[in-house]
């Protein structure tokens, strides 16, 4: 391989892993925002909300926009909006210490733009550097995030054991070393060619295509299912199964990262027949999580939520195989409009969680039934707000068999095409 692509390739990673710390360091957060700053369970669930509907936003100008972007200039400035982003959020509440919850929105809305840029451009730039096996080339980008959710989770949890959730603000600017990275290896690299529609009525013309549509809802439905458990489970374990916080992030938030990255490791090493595994995933996502919401045994529950990691590391990155195989020619606008739907799934599905769990914890019959069982309203209301998020693994199941079974489709299409 040319020094230039490593580097590039190298500069991808460590974006990638950028996005580990924009997607992770808030909801590790979301219970010392809570008793610091008493910020209810709805405006915490509403910056992961924040997170992806800007990430959205990117998303779709790129999707339809993509012709008119510099998409080389936007690789190199994605690592530097994500620098800027995390030292608002830290700083804001040194200068600004009135208005923290604002700060804490300003910063995310930047380093979640950045991290938009990196969903759409990061695979773009893996897929055009020269390859033996593009697939698993894909695999092992996405497996680079999950190996650094572990990292972000394993550090946010000593640090605040040792330094006091007081001083998360150092845990943030400490962070900014993933996008430094990225920015100097990106800085004087020479970039792949990025296919883009010519102009905006092409990318139209795709999306009147049913197949794309269904990868599209596909996305929606895995990233909904990853988010979910990778946001709330921290405060999950805490809140619901009264497992200490330290225990809970290493052995439950962690170990979902884990699982993560060994699924999504494994199919890069020796993955085959995605269509089988996204089907497989899904079944096993929705038995962990009603696993984890119905099951009242702290054990149970942690491993239920971990086991979740493994069974939903392929439904993002894996969809993805899907698409650049069914549509080859999709280029930038094809990785911007799967991301749409991802970043959809994945901020819908979190706030959902959140409101349904203060509806219910507020709600008149928790107080009255946690008098009746061994649990307080809250407790009721994260159980509650978990079992909806199990609708969307449930969902996937149905599409991902819908995928599997439409693969012979494809393949005698591409049988034709080759005799």
């Amino acid at each position: 391989m040319k020094n230039n692509d490593l580097r590039v390739k190298l500069g991808c990673y460590a974006t990638n892993v950028s996005m580990s710390v924009i997607g992770n360091l808030s909801p590790v957060l979301f219970l010392t925002f809570r008793s610091l700053y008493n910020i209810s369970f709805s405006l915490l669930g509403l910056l992961v909300l924040i997170n992806f509907v800007t990430q959205l936003i990117v998303d779709l100008i790129f999707s339809f926009f993509s012709h008119r972007i510099n998409a080389h200039a936007a690789v190199k400035m994605t690592p530097v909006l994500t620098i800027i982003g995390l030292l608002v959020y830290a700083l804001w509440p040194f200068v600004f210490k009135n208005s923290v919850y604002v700060g804490l929105v300003i910063g995310s809305i930047i380093f979640s733009a950045s991290s938009g840029l990196s969903e759409v451009l990061m695979s773009s730039v893996v897929a055009a550097l020269p390859s033996d096996n593009p697939e698993r080339e894909m695999s092992k980008l996405h497996s680079i995030y999950a190996w650094g959710v572990v990292g972000v989770i394993l550090i946010s949890t000593l640090y605040l054991l040792v330094f006091k959730s007081e001083n998360w603000q150092w845990l943030a600017l400490f962070f900014t070393i993933a996008p430094l990275t990225a920015a100097v290896l990106f800085f004087g690299a020479r970039l792949p060619k990025l296919e883009t529609p010519e102009k905006a009525s092409g990318a139209g013309k795709m999306l009147r295509d049913k197949d794309l549509l269904l990868c599209v809802l596909a996305i929606f439905l895995g990233g909904a299912s990853e988010c979910t458990m990778s946001q709330w489970s921290s405060s999950y374990l805490e809140q619901a199964l009264g497992i200490p916080k330290i225990w809970g992030d290493i052995f439950g938030v962690a170990l979902f990262a884990v699982m993560l990255g060994i699924g999504r490791t494994l199919y890069a090493k020796r993955g085959k027949n995605i269509e089988k595994t996204l089907f497989y995933g899904a079944c096993g996502a929705a038995v962990c999580y009603l696993t984890a919401s119905l099951v009242n045994v702290p054990v149970i529950g942690l491993i239920a939520c971990a086991l979740t990691g493994l069974c939903v590391s392929m439904l993002w990155p894996g969809t993805l195989i899907v698409v650049a195989d069914r549509f080859p020619k999709g280029g930038v606008f094809i990785y911007a409009i799967m991301a749409a739907g991802g970043d959809l799934g994945a901020s819908v599905s979190p706030q959902l969680v959140g409101i349904v769990a203060d509806a219910v914890s507020a709600s008149g019959w928790a107080q009255s039934l946690s008098q009746s069982i061994a649990l307080t309203p809250d407790q009721i209301g994260m159980k509650a707000g978990l079992l909806v998020g199990s609708l969307f693994a449930i969902a996937a199941i149905f599409v991902f068999l819908y995928v599997l079974v439409s693969k012979r489709k494809y393949s005698d299409a591409n049988k034709l095409l080759n005799e």
